[in-house]
């Protein structure tokens, strides 16, 4: 069998009632987080855009707005929105962000086909673990080669998500995950300026994935050696390294890796959430941001081009999306805020004179014996102006798998991302109780998330 067959097996075998308490968990937070992050979002210029390009009428819901779309505009809004403000579960091994890719593909596809939870957690399982899976194939080297994992990696992921929802079977499951990738993509050059694009690439491959699989349920083929071939996916995404498809396929459909999904407690890029922790603690230690002459972090090489470098930019992001992915902005905002909430990544916020004084002062030393990418640390060392150093380190990402936010938690992102998208309590609960519906295997009815 090929790898592509092997996916398609497992994605049609699977049987949600038969799915581990902590894969069960996991899946019934994810859809809490991504709905949630899609209501805080539903106001914001990018969602709005992304809004105005529908052009499809259907059945499925745009999260926290008035109307019913085609399930591709669904998918590509509520993606969009998912993603948006970088606050959606990522993996920590990849990285990649699952959720906001799988969430709103499936769910596009079942209220189209009027599914129920027990499809849409059997899609959500499949597309998730698969998903997390094919980011260990080939480490740092889709982000090497200028991809974004997200965007390339959801196609596929996707494609099966919505293939096991809709009841594929192995065959066309496979020609499902043939057809996506060539329909995979996403460059991350949103790196230069911090515009839209990669906000796009959770939206965009939850659509892809969804017109994947809606092709290979029509008759239509793709090549069964997508993943491996000569001419293939990893080839082509990730050409700097040799896949090593075991941490694909051992142990799937035993062992769930999905399970160790990271929940954000801020709303940044994945790899600066642990040095914000560092910044917040060195600030209530009494360290007073006049007083520090210098930052230094250690850190993992394969975070720098994306995260340090060119410094001056990262000492001076442009915008506040930018600011989401430097690492010096984050560790600035969070020492003298405290948090990494949406306040902080405004375009407002950004500018304020003292955030940028004390982001200059912040820079980095590569760590030959980092974890990245098995493990996300933080470290800062702050030389103050009387000679004395403050260090501060952070062994793991909070909300990752060694120090998981509770259940209590993630309840509370979830309401609170819905207030601050402008609902009031009594629709938050509406919501909460339709989401705890679908997680029990029961109806799959958004009308609470629509207006």
């Amino acid at each position: 069998m090929t790898i592509a067959e092997e996916l398609g097996s497992f994605s049609a075998a699977v049987n949600p009632a038969k799915l581990p308490l902590a894969a069960r968990d996991t899946l019934r937070w994810l859809l809490f987080d991504v709905v949630g992050l899609c209501v805080a979002a539903r106001n914001n210029d990018y969602v709005q855009a992304a809004r105005a390009s529908a052009i499809q009428n259907g059945t499925a819901s745009a999260l926290g707005h008035s109307g019913s779309f085609g399930p591709y505009d669904a998918a590509l809004i509520n993606g969009t929105a998912a993603h948006g403000e970088d606050y959606d579960d990522t993996f920590e091994g990849g990285p990649v962000h699952a959720g906001a890719v799988i969430v709103p593909a499936v769910l596009a596809i079942a209220e189209e086909r009027g599914l129920t939870g027990d499809a849409v957690l059997r899609g959500i399982a499949v597309g998730v673990e698969l998903m997390c899976r094919m980011s260990l194939v080939a480490p740092q080297a889709i982000h090497k080669a200028c991809f974004h994992p997200t965007a390339v990696l959801g196609g596929p992921s996707a494609a099966a998500a919505v293939a096991a929802a809709i009841g594929l079977d192995a065959q066309r499951t496979m020609h499902a995950i043939g057809i996506s990738g060539s329909l995979a993509s996403g460059i991350i050059e949103y790196l230069a300026d911090g515009s839209w694009t990669k906000r796009l690439h959770a939206g965009a491959a939850a659509q892809s994935g969804i017109r994947a699989a809606l092709l290979a349920e029509g008759g239509f083929t793709g090549p069964k050696t997508v993943l491996e071939g000569v001419h293939g996916f990893y080839k082509a995404f990730a050409p700097s390294k040799k896949p090593d498809f075991a941490p694909l396929l051992d142990g799937l459909g035993s062992e769930w890796v999905l399970e160790t999904l990271a929940f954000k407690p801020y709303a940044c890029g994945t790899m600066t959430q642990p040095f914000i922790d560092c910044a917040v603690e060195l600030a209530q230690q009494g360290v007073k941001a006049d007083d520090i002459v210098r930052m230094e972090c250690e850190v993992g090489e394969g975070t720098v081009h994306r995260l340090w470098e060119p410094l001056s930019l990262k000492h001076a992001p442009p915008n506040g999306y930018a600011g989401k992915f430097s690492t010096p902005y984050c560790i600035a905002v969070g020492f003298i805020d405290g948090k990494a909430g949406f306040e902080q990544f405004t375009d407002a916020r950004v500018l304020d004179p003292k955030v940028r004084a004390l982001a200059a002062k912040v820079s980095y030393v590569i760590d030959p014996a980092n974890e990245y990418p098995k493990n996300y640390t933080g470290h800062i060392r702050a030389t103050l102006k009387d000679g004395s150093v403050r260090e501060a380190r952070k062994g793991h990402m909070r909300g990752g798998a060694h120090e998981p936010l509770s259940d209590a938690d993630i309840v509370a992102k979830f309401r609170d991302n819905a207030k601050f998208g402008g609902w009031q309590d009594n629709r938050i609960d509406a919501m909460s109780a339709a989401l705890e519906r679908i997680a029990e295997m029961g109806a799959v009815d958004l009308q609470a998330a629509r207006g």
